[in-house]
């Protein structure tokens, strides 16, 4: 069974739609991928999911049953949630005052490991199909036969409008 492992950083000052922008780019990729995206983000949460993935990484590491390879690990889910909004009172002319909502996330990264592939070799049919005949010619190389598509026969026929149009001025004007 291949091991899980998930960590959360809590009440982070972003909000959870800019910080799921960021974690949209890593989902379902190897972790080494995943970091290397983090590293060259353009965005400042990049560096405090990057600090969740290595958490979640060590504790894949020290889980019971764990490979040893960091290589066969991959982010499995990663999620922003809301946290609580921290409301401030900003003065605003004519003795009125705008309201400030200063937005908190909690960020949370799941990685899993990918299990061993067991590869079966596949026996030699010699060109046979599965279902036992043999391969089309179109499928060994053969091209389809061009067709005339219809922007084609459009521009032709506008063309020939065209021609007539000219041929049609030519004996009004001799």
């Amino acid at each position: 069974m291949p091991v899980q492992a998930h960590a959360t950083a809590k009440y982070i000052r972003t909000s959870a739609q800019k910080a799921g922008l960021v974690m949209d780019l890593i989902r379902g990729r190897d972790v080494n991928a995943a970091l290397a995206t983090l590293r060259f983000a353009r965005k400042s949460v990049a560096k405090d999911i990057e600090k969740v993935l290595r958490s979640a990484i060590a504790n894949a590491t020290l889980k019971e049953g764990f490979g040893g390879d960091v290589e066969r690990l991959y982010v499995d889910a990663c999620y922003a949630d809301q946290g609580p909004s921290q409301k401030r009172i900003r003065p605003a002319p004519m003795g009125r005052a705008f309201r400030v909502v200063k937005r908190t996330a909690h960020l949370t990264v799941k990685v899993a490991e990918r299990p061993n592939k067991l590869v079966a070799e596949a026996p030699e049919t010699g060109g046979a199909t599965p279902t036992g005949g043999t391969t089309p010619k179109r499928a060994r190389g053969a091209k389809p036969k061009a067709r005339a598509s219809r922007s084609r026969k459009k521009t032709a026929a506008r063309s020939a409008a065209k021609k007539k149009t000219a041929a049609a001025k030519k004996t009004v004007s001799a």
